[in-house]
């Protein structure tokens, strides 16, 4: 489904090999929250997505795992921006902002984390509007208000 859906869009996307599900499993239980179901289906299809110019529209099962731990444990992440604990973090734009899904609740809303003023704030109604906004986007920054 995930494939066929990225396909549509008209990129050049890399789509890679998929995912076990067993090792989603680890990482959900590392990170102590279990992925959205679109999330985990897309990974079941291709462990990330990178955009043509190699950046993480969706980022690998490692990467998802290592940059959540990072950012909710480490101390000098602490002092300096509010807690990540209630985000799981899937993508960035290349330029620093990442995207996430809210850990708590049952919403599938993407929020994207500006990491220059600390801002969340929501930018599309599920993966599946993610994807197409990011596919359409001129810029990678193209979820700020103009």
């Amino acid at each position: 489904m995930w494939r066929e859906f990225i396909s549509r869009l008209g990129l050049d996307w890399d789509l890679t090999d998929p995912a076990r599900q067993d090792d989603i499993a680890a990482v959900e239980e590392v990170l102590r929250h279990p992925f959205p179901d679109d999330l985990k289906a897309l990974l079941l299809e291709s462990d990330g997505v990178r955009d043509d110019l190699g950046g993480g529209v969706v980022w690998d099962l490692k990467r998802i795992r290592e940059d959540n731990s990072f950012l909710r444990t480490d101390a000098s992440i602490g002092e300096l921006y509010m807690p990540f604990d209630s985000l799981l973090f899937f993508g960035d734009n290349g330029g620093g902002d990442q995207f996430a899904f809210a850990r708590t609740g049952t919403g599938t809303n993407v929020y994207v984390w500006d990491h220059e003023d600390d801002s969340r704030m929501c930018v599309a109604n599920g993966l599946d509007q993610y994807l197409e906004r990011t596919a359409q986007a001129d810029n990678p920054d193209w979820f700020r208000p103009r």
